[in-house]
């Protein structure tokens, strides 16, 4: 008797302890799956890798002549705005992602092993942080090298990469709700397209705020975009940080408490 109650006592204590890091392992692996699926089919990361360059050329050069007077200057303000833009669009495929694979019965594979419940959805989240990551190298990159020079210092461009990143993290779980949610991949699309376009074309990525109608500028001042660029520009190119930075950080704090126990909810009803 006094036995069993010795071995009971560590087992019972130490369970509980042990569950949060096997929840992080599982969504480890589970991210890993995912991003070994993305690699094994290239033509899922062309809204990260070929979109950013496509913009960056055809904005630079079409419209960098008339709006700035010279492709390379208007480039120097075009970029940050182009990285706020792509890295937000490419927080729509997590929920069309999530939608296809509940339709196919994937996640009910899943609920037959023996995983936290919670680790295929952390587990894709975590993996989709690597497509935002690559989409603001690449987008600096490719701007590099037509001609866009940063005017800080590497630390704070590694922070407007990281903010960028941030950001479409938290804009991701609005995407991962509508997955949840929505009945088709298709309408999880349509459903962030209508939100991220209007976000990305209402604010300051392609012209300055100043140059909009006054009834537009409203809008365009409290726009999660417009800062995000406006942060990125200034820890680019140097210039005031504080009023976009703590603006930037209100709305990834705004939509991630929001959507993220709206996704999560969703998420348990569904699976």
């Amino acid at each position: 008797m006094t036995t069993a109650t010795v071995t009971a006592g560590p087992t019972a204590a130490t369970a509980p302890a042990s569950r949060p890091f096997k929840t992080i392992r599982h969504s480890a692996a589970l991210a890993k799956r995912s991003l070994l699926k993305t690699m094994r089919t290239p033509e899922a990361l062309l809204d990260v890798t070929l979109q950013p360059v496509i913009f960056l050329l055809l904005f630079t050069y079409v419209f960098g002549g008339a709006i700035a007077g010279s492709q390379s200057v208007y480039l120097q303000y075009l970029l940050p705005g182009i990285l706020a833009q792509t890295i937000a669009m490419s927080a729509t495929a997590i929920g069309v992602n999530l939608n296809t694979d509940i339709s196919k019965g994937v996640f009910d594979r899943f609920r037959s092993l023996p995983i936290a419940r919670s680790a295929p959805l952390v587990g894709a989240v975590l993996a989709d942080f690597v497509r935002y990551a690559l989409v603001a190298v690449i987008t600096l990159s490719v701007g590099y090298a037509m001609g866009f020079r940063i005017h800080t210092d590497p630390f704070q461009a590694g922070a407007a990469l990281l903010l960028a990143a941030t950001f479409a993290l938290a804009l991701s779980w609005v995407s991962v709700w509508l997955g949840m949610v929505a009945r088709t991949p298709g309408s999880v699309q349509g459903f962030m397209i209508l939100l991220v376009l209007p976000l990305s074309f209402g604010s300051n990525t392609f012209v300055q705020t100043n140059t909009l109608p006054g009834w537009m500028q409203g809008f365009v001042n409290v726009n999660p975009i417009t800062h995000l660029a406006g942060v990125s520009r200034s820890l680019f190119l140097g210039g005031p940080v504080t009023s976009h930075l703590l603006w930037t950080i209100g709305w990834i704090i705004g939509v991630t408490a929001v959507f993220m126990p709206l996704a999560l909810r969703a998420y348990g009803r569904k699976v």
